[in-house]
């Protein structure tokens, strides 16, 4: 028998978004699973679904499928299985076999990587699916063998973001719905992470929260600051000395500064996690005076007289 196509298992348009596809198996998911639909082929359904959705929410394997429909993995296709080496006939089939499952539907053979090796794909962690469904302790029942991966948040200063630390952790993993364990980690930041990064550090996830700055303003790669300049700073030009996260650096202000303008320190930003590194850029601020003594206006009002007027119609 044919297979179905498999955008149409999970009644999405072949230009459906990453989101749009999560969120059809998700909901497809929920309502077929055995323990839930009762009716005959619900396992069948439930594989076929949980099938379509782990070659589509794959990038490569989405783009694979495109352009060579289920043939790509079927007998005889490479380097489309699971960790063994199975193809979706025997490395990922959620029901079948001969051995007692815990649905009665035979044994569960999935083959899933923690590790992104080859063959995990971007296929969601089945344990949110069933805990989402029937709580830890079917994750308990289900996760014989194997070890989830968790989250775990991680402080850092500013300072620590942009340099990189080695850190001391612990953490307490949780197995099921009962058994917890800790452990201690050491977890070396590279630098240039960012609030919200997430890092995986063997089988654990790492999400970084990082503090703000009192002076430096990060934007991606890059750093803003700002600096205050008097008006003869600006007309004149004038070598100021500025913070930047490596230390202070002498910068010269160019004469004709206006307001606003950006001054550009190349290569003084953050280390970015893929190679290279951002900009320091230092925003001009102007400082008015909102006072003057009687020289000082005297100055400003002989400045005013000696510059020429603008020529015009009228």
């Amino acid at each position: 028998m044919a297979k179905k196509d498999y955008y149409e298992v999970l009644g999405i348009p072949k230009s459906a978004p990453d989101a749009e596809i999560k969120s059809a198996y998700r909901k497809l998911a929920r309502k077929h699973h055995p323990d839930i639909d009762k009716s005959p082929g619900s396992a069948e359904k439930f594989k076929e679904i949980s099938e379509a959705y782990q070659v589509l929410s794959d990038s490569s394997k989405r783009k694979t499928y495109d352009q060579f429909g289920h043939s790509a993995f079927g007998p005889g296709a490479s380097g489309f299985g699971g960790p063994s080496g199975a193809g979706f006939g025997e490395g990922f089939n959620p029901f079948g076999g001969t051995q007692g499952g815990p649905f009665g539907q035979g044994g569960f053979s999935y083959s899933w990587s923690s590790s992104g090796g080859q063959g995990s794909g971007g296929f969601v962690d089945p344990f949110d699916l069933f805990e989402q469904i029937f709580g830890g302790g079917f994750a308990e029942q289900f996760s014989q063998g194997f070890r989830r991966r968790q989250s775990f948040q991680m402080d850092l200063t500013f300072d620590e973001a942009v340099h990189g630390v080695t850190k001391d952790i612990e953490i307490e993993r949780i197995e099921g719905n009962s058994k917890r364990t800790r452990e201690r980690m050491t977890i070396k930041v590279p630098a240039g992470v960012d609030n919200g990064t997430r890092m995986r550090f063997g089988d654990v996830d790492i999400v970084f929260r990082v503090k703000r700055h009192s002076e430096f303003l990060r934007e991606g790669a890059d750093i803003f600051t700002e600096r205050i300049l008097t008006i003869p700073q600006v007309v004149l030009g004038d070598t100021i000395e500025v913070n930047t996260i490596d230390g202070k650096v002498k910068v010269k202000v160019p004469g004709g500064t206006e307001a606003g303008a950006l001054i550009r320190l190349k290569g003084k930003g953050v280390f970015n996690l893929r190679g290279g590194r951002g900009d320091h850029f230092v925003r001009v601020r102007l400082e008015v005076p909102k006072s003057l003594s009687a020289e000082e206006k005297e100055l400003y009002q002989t400045l005013a007289s000696l510059k020429p007027k603008k020529k015009g119609w009228f």
